[in-house]
């Protein structure tokens, strides 16, 4: 049995892979307009006068993609739940900012501080998978998603804390540069591997490269 962890030696999908998964996810999952409609309001919220705000372009995502969080552990999205967001973006805005103007193809070692700390502040509001969401939507091409279950299927996770996160970002990042990057694809790495993990791992479904679902 190999020593070295599973999120070291994740699978790796090919360019065809991502493709095959694209297609797939777009055919399978309509909450994907939530998501376009969340990046888009997310970039309106950054020019000057804008309508909405950042804390309002991840309520679109949250209350959607995250919503059984809020059903499981019957967490109210009302306006004290909105104004706890709302601080944690005011309070992390210069590091988020950072982080939002880089790809995880310039990840290095030092950043273990930042995305740990980040992920922390985060989950205690938002929980573990809403706040790798909300970490994403803030910073799209340097903070990977996931759920529960991807994180164990797919990178053998099971804590799903803060140094997992970490793992989990270290992870994507091999898989990014194994396909060439963002360069070889033509966009977004880290929502395209999101895509694969739901249809490999979620859905169950074998890659046109013929790997069996786990």
């Amino acid at each position: 049995m190999s020593r070295i962890p599973r999120w070291e030696r994740a699978e790796r999908p090919s360019l065809r892979d991502l493709a095959w998964a694209r297609a797939t996810f777009e055919a399978v999952e309509p909450r994907d307009l939530f998501y376009r409609l969340a990046t888009y309001l997310m970039g309106e919220a950054d020019r000057k006068g804008a309508t909405f705000t950042k804390a309002e372009a991840l309520a679109v995502l949250l209350q959607s993609w995250n919503r059984s969080y809020y059903q499981r552990l019957k967490v109210a999205f009302d306006a004290k739940h909105f104004a706890a967001i709302e601080k944690l973006l005011d309070l992390h805005d210069d590091g988020l900012a950072t982080l939002g103007a880089r790809s995880i193809e310039s990840l290095e070692a030092p950043d273990e501080v930042a995305v740990r700390m980040l992920y922390r502040e985060f989950g205690a509001v938002l929980g573990q998978t809403g706040a790798s969401k909300a970490l994403h939507m803030l910073a799209p091409r340097f903070c990977p998603l996931w759920d529960g279950f991807i994180a164990e299927q797919a990178y053998g996770l099971y804590t799903r804390d803060d140094r997992d996160y970490w793992r989990l970002v270290c992870a994507t990042a091999e898989q990014v540069k194994s396909i060439g990057g963002e360069a070889a694809l033509g966009r977004n790495p880290i929502k395209a591997i999101d895509e694969y993990n739901y249809c490999r791992y979620t859905l169950g479904k074998a890659p046109l490269s013929g790997v069996d679902p786990q």
